[in-house]
């Protein structure tokens, strides 16, 4: 069954009452699209998917190409950079609570337990901890288990929903945390690791601004490309039927509890490449960097740009980052959280949909302004 059918039975009242009507052995029954039916498989979502790109996305990335030649290596490294690696977290979690209906604050945390594994595998400045793997098998290692992590996390708290999946996920998150600063052994307590830095690729020394930033611009974009063709594929329509009425969906022959756990999962694997990127990024690992304040700034950034979108998480992250960078200039650095706390309550009250909410806002009035006055001289004429 193609995913537009999906959409249309799960939009159709009509549809979905005759879809309920059959057995769930029968749903793959239902005759595929000319489309589909001349290219199976995942060909007509990649074509659909492509078929989305419209020239303001090529122009956006004609600018993330461009930019890093015409900005100082501050600009590049600083806002750049690593905007795009905590837009990546946030997309892990737009993926959850936007797609999935399931709002996760231990996105940090799972990005934070995979820049760890790398640190205990490869290599850093406690030689007495660190296992000194090649960079390539500790990277592989550590983005594996941050996402076999994630799934743990997602078989915990699936099994509730709204407040209490959030309590689960922060518990998991406030528990990780004084694991790390307790326990000396394998996490290095307060200290963490450092001299964490990221590996030369094809001649190229990732410790430089150009090259560090390009390799965290592919990582986005693959990421970003990847989210908006799952949420196109049939698991992505399932997803979102599921958070729409899982009830209906376990009436059909889904398996609810999976579907989740599998969207914990894909969602701890971008936040694992995240985090891995962050870590190159600081050059170090602490209980500090998965404390509750990095958790709930994940959140923010996620709402900021929109939690319906996947380019508001991106979106989401170079405001936070730009205000964190620049803020300290008009206001004392200790009340940088007043300000983030201050554009959080606007954003919620003025646009629950984030800032590409209230863009869309926007045009809508602008476009519905120019109606009215095109319509308003046709009458006087």
């Amino acid at each position: 069954m193609s995913a537009a059918q999906w959409r249309r039975a799960m939009n159709s009242s009509a549809a979905a009452s005759a879809v309920a009507a059959r057995r769930p052995t029968d749903l793959h029954a239902v005759p595929a699209s000319p489309a589909s039916a001349a290219a199976p498989g995942a060909w007509p979502r990649l074509s659909a998917a492509w078929s989305t790109v419209r020239w303001r996305h090529a122009v956006v990335l004609l600018a993330l190409l461009v930019y890093p030649f015409v900005v100082s290596p501050f600009f590049t490294f600083q806002i750049g950079a690593q905007s795009l690696a905590l837009g990546l977290i946030a997309l892990s979690l737009t993926f959850l609570g936007g797609y999935g209906g399931m709002v996760s604050l231990a996105q940090m945390t799972v990005a934070g337990f995979a820049a760890y594994m790398l640190a205990i595998f490869g290599t850093s400045s406690n030689t007495a901890i660190s296992l000194g793997w090649p960079w390539w098998l500790a990277l592989a290692v550590a983005i594996s288990l941050a996402t076999l992590f994630s799934a743990a996390i997602g078989w915990l708290s699936v099994r509730t929903e709204g407040i209490y999946t959030i309590m689960i996920t922060l518990a998991v998150g406030v528990a990780f945390f004084y694991l790390a600063q307790q326990n000396y052994t394998v996490f290095n307590g307060f200290q963490g690791f450092s001299r964490i830095g990221p590996p030369t690729l094809f001649g190229y020394d990732l410790h430089q601004p150009l090259p560090f930033y390009f390799i965290v611009l592919s990582c986005s974009l693959g990421g970003y490309w990847f989210v908006k063709y799952l949420i196109g594929a049939p698991f992505g329509v399932a997803l979102q039927g599921i958070r729409d009425n899982p009830r209906r969906m376990q009436a059909l022959g889904f398996n609810v509890t999976a579907h989740r756990v599998a969207a914990y999962a894909v969602s701890g694997f971008l936040a694992a490449v995240a985090g891995v990127l962050l870590v190159w990024y600081n050059g170090r690992i602490s209980p500090g960097t998965v404390g509750t304040g990095a958790m709930i700034n994940i959140l923010i950034i996620a709402v900021l740009g929109g939690m319906k979108h996947p380019i508001g998480a991106f979106i989401g992250a170079i405001v936070f980052v730009l205000l964190q960078n620049f803020a300290i200039d008009l206001i004392d650095r200790e009340r940088f959280n007043l300000v983030i706390g201050g554009v959080f309550l606007a954003i919620v009250l003025f646009s629950p949909d984030g800032l590409l909410g209230l863009w869309q806002s926007l045009r809508t009035r602008l476009a519905g302004r120019r109606i009215s006055k095109h319509g308003l001289g046709r009458i006087h004429q």
